[in-house]
């Protein structure tokens, strides 16, 4: 599986590269015979290697890879907007004997459909799934590994109705007073653990006799805001921010806590083949953790701009 993925990935660089893969999604737009539909993206695949032989300070060997895929496809007729983004990215590490490891795994999927209200108001209705591609595993110690998630387990998926603010082309906030939130457990030993927040599996002198929910449902707000622009030139950056508040919980207690999901990605080209990346992802789910999850990726790598 692992190995198939890569492939992929790495196919789908050589590919957009072929074509020209860097595209700056602001300035850079291609543009079809429909005339009312844009789209572009970004792609991005890096390499570090570190190899040490009698090195008497010390160390070991290391290795890496991360591909990174951004797509988008903006429909824009009269009153009407439609607009879609795909968002994956896959990276491996491996240092001295230890196996590969996964050091990055995203899939996200974001459609948002809108229909002119008043100005640069929209009524919206907007879905949005994200997952991962591979087994996640923990590390106790070098010989040790515990399965904590796979494709669908976690997976999300987000639906909801409200109102687009979208003043400029670089900016938008969505304010949706109802919104439904899933998360699925595809694997049952995890949903039974009672993983990212579903219901446990009820247990009697240790023997399950009743399996865990693979589905957790929620139903509350949500706002969420998008900024794309570059800053200066061969400088883009980007920043999303998500909130949720679940104020249908049972629990009265957790009605006062709210999901956070803020993600931000500058981009800095250095001639025409290397772009420097760095990536930032925070998160906050009381259900998940209750504590604040935090991931920062910087990576060197090939792109090409048309």
């Amino acid at each position: 599986m692992r190995q198939i993925l890569i492939s992929i990935i790495v196919f789908t660089f050589i590919f957009t590269s072929a074509k020209g893969g860097y595209i700056e999604p602001l300035k850079i737009q291609k543009i079809d015979s429909i005339k009312h539909f844009k789209y572009g993206g970004f792609s991005l695949l890096t390499f570090n290697q570190v190899k040490i032989t009698n090195w008497a300070a010390g160390g070991e060997d290391a290795l890496s890879s991360t591909a990174i895929l951004n797509l988008f496809g903006n429909f824009k007729k009269g009153k009407v907007i439609w607009d879609n983004t795909i968002d994956v990215g896959y990276g491996l590490l491996k240092n001295g004997k230890r196996n590969f490891r996964k050091n990055e795994d995203k899939i996200e999927l974001n459609s948002m459909f809108g229909y002119q209200a008043f100005g640069k108001v929209f009524y919206s209705a907007q879905v949005n799934f994200r997952s991962q591609f591979d087994m996640g595993y923990t590390y106790p110690n070098d010989t040790t590994q515990i399965q904590v998630s796979q494709f669908m387990a976690p997976g999300y998926l987000s639906i909801s109705i409200g109102m687009d603010y979208k003043p400029v082309d670089f900016f938008s906030l969505y304010i949706s007073p109802a919104t439904g939130k899933f998360t699925f457990i595809s694997r049952q030993n995890l949903a039974d653990k009672g993983a990212f927040g579903v219901e446990p599996a009820v247990l009697e002198n240790g023997e399950v006799i009743k399996n865990g929910k693979k589905i957790r449902t929620e139903f509350g707000a949500s706002l969420s805001t998008r900024i794309q622009k570059d800053i200066v030139k061969n400088v883009n950056a980007s920043s999303k921010l998500v909130l949720f508040n679940n104020y249908t919980d049972k629990d009265k207690a957790n009605r006062k806590n709210i999901d956070v999901i803020w993600e931000i990605m500058v981009n800095i080209k250095a001639g025409k083949l290397l772009t420097t990346t760095i990536m930032t992802s925070l998160i906050y789910d009381q259900n998940v953790i209750a504590k604040t999850q935090f991931k920062e990726v910087l990576g060197v790598g090939l792109s090409y701009k048309f």
